[in-house]
């Protein structure tokens, strides 16, 4: 399961790649098919594969970009976190700052009217 979402995180497997039939992923590592159905079914809960009956399992796109969401709303709450303490550092209310910010908007949106 962590070879796989390691493979994703690297590049080695991408988003809509198939991924081998449960079979010859087992030929391939040497190790009983039982094992791989288990790991692949495991996978598919946790929402990184999805199984397309007749077609094939394939590295689905929902977990990472919820992931990436994640990763990004974090990051952002830890940038504006910062912002607001420095202002307060210099003496700055949040409300100067939320003023300044719908202003900057404004600027922003009128050139594009």
């Amino acid at each position: 399961t962590r070879a796989i979402q390691f493979a994703i995180a690297t590049g080695k497997l991408r988003i809509g790649e198939q991924l081998p039939t449960v079979r010859q992923m087992a030929v391939d590592l040497k190790i009983n098919a039982n094992t791989v159905a288990k790991v692949y079914a495991e996978l598919e809960r946790a929402g990184i594969v999805e199984t397309r009956r007749g077609v094939g399992t394939f590295i689905c796109a929902r977990h990472f970009e919820a992931k990436q969401k994640r990763q990004h709303d974090n990051e952002l709450r830890d940038f504006a976190e910062r912002v607001i303490a420095e202002a307060g550092a210099m003496g700055f209310s949040l409300d100067d700052l939320i003023d300044q910010l719908q202003s900057r908007r404004k600027k922003e949106l009128r050139k594009y009217v």
